[in-house]
């Protein structure tokens, strides 16, 4: 994954997104767990063994 790639889909960048469109904290927090767990590491997990 390129960096600018790994920028964007970093949960903490998602999170802050979430927040700037005016999500409360404590659901935003929770939305971003959730890609984290669910999305974000398995991308990343695939990236790691096709290198």
């Amino acid at each position: 994954m390129t960096a600018i790639l790994q920028h964007y889909l970093n949960p903490l960048h998602i999170y802050c997104r979430l927040r700037e469109l005016g999500i409360r904290r404590k659901s935003a927090i929770i939305l971003s767990q959730a890609y984290e767990q669910s999305i974000f590491r398995v991308v990343l997990s695939k990236e790691r063994i096709l290198k």
